[in-house]
C-alpha cells in the first residue's frame, strides 16, 4: 500500500523546524551553539537551501562568518557592501532573485543565483546577527521563506538578547 500523503507545504515545513528549533535549543544559553543548530537544521530542511549561515555583527561597521553549512563563505563584510550589509544596515530583510542583477552582490560563491538575508534583532532592535541563505536557483525564496526565516530570526534575538553588543 501507497503512502499517499501530500507533502507538507513549505509552510508548515517552517512550522517544523521552528518547533524543532526551539527543542533543540531548549536551555542552551551558547549563542554560537545555537546559530550553528539553526544553521544546520535548515540546511537539511530545505533542499533550495545551498549556503545556508550567519554573519555576526562584531562592530557597529563589520560582519564576520559565523557557523554555517555549505561551501566556503566571504570571512568578513563590511556594512556598506553586499546584501548582508544592507539588511544588516536596514535591519530589513532583503530577497533577491537574480543576484546577478544586483550590483551589490558579493560573489563569495559563483553557483549562487537567488539569496535571501534575514536579520536577526534582539526585542530592543539593535542587531545580534545576519542570517544569509544562498540558492543556486534563481529566484528560489518567496514570501513563505521570508516570513519562516523572520519568525525564527526574531525567536533567536529574543532568546540571546543578553549576547554582548558591538
Amino acid at each position: 500500500m501507497n503512502d499517499e500523503r501530500t507533502p507538507p507545504s513549505k509552510t508548515e515545513r517552517y512550522a517544523e523546524v521552528v518547533a524543532s528549533v526551539r527543542s533543540l535549543l531548549d536551555g542552551e544559553d551558547d549563542w554560537v551553539a545555537a546559530m550553528a543548530t539553526v544553521a544546520c537544521e535548515l540546511h537539511h530542511a530545505f533542499d533550495h537551501f545551498h549556503w545556508t549561515g550567519f554573519y555576526r555583527l562584531v562592530r557597529p561597521d563589520l560582519l564576520v562568518l559565523g557557523p554555517y553549512q555549505g561551501t566556503h563563505g566571504c570571512l568578513r563584510i563590511p556594512l556598506d557592501r553586499g546584501i548582508c550589509g544592507r539588511a544588516a544596515r536596514t535591519r530589513s530583510v532583503v530577497r533577491v532573485d537574480d543576484v546577478t542583477a544586483d550590483p551589490a552582490h558579493i560573489a563569495c560563491s559563483t553557483t549562487t543565483r537567488s539569496e535571501i538575508v534575514v536579520p536577526v534583532p534582539r526585542p530592543d532592535g539593535t542587531l545580534l546577527a545576519v542570517l544569509d541563505v544562498d540558492s543556486n536557483d534563481p529566484a528560489a525564496f518567496d514570501e513563505a521563506d521570508e516570513a519562516g526565516l523572520a519568525a525564527l530570526c526574531a525567536d533567536l534575538g529574543r532568546r540571546f538578547e543578553g549576547v554582548r553588543a558591538p
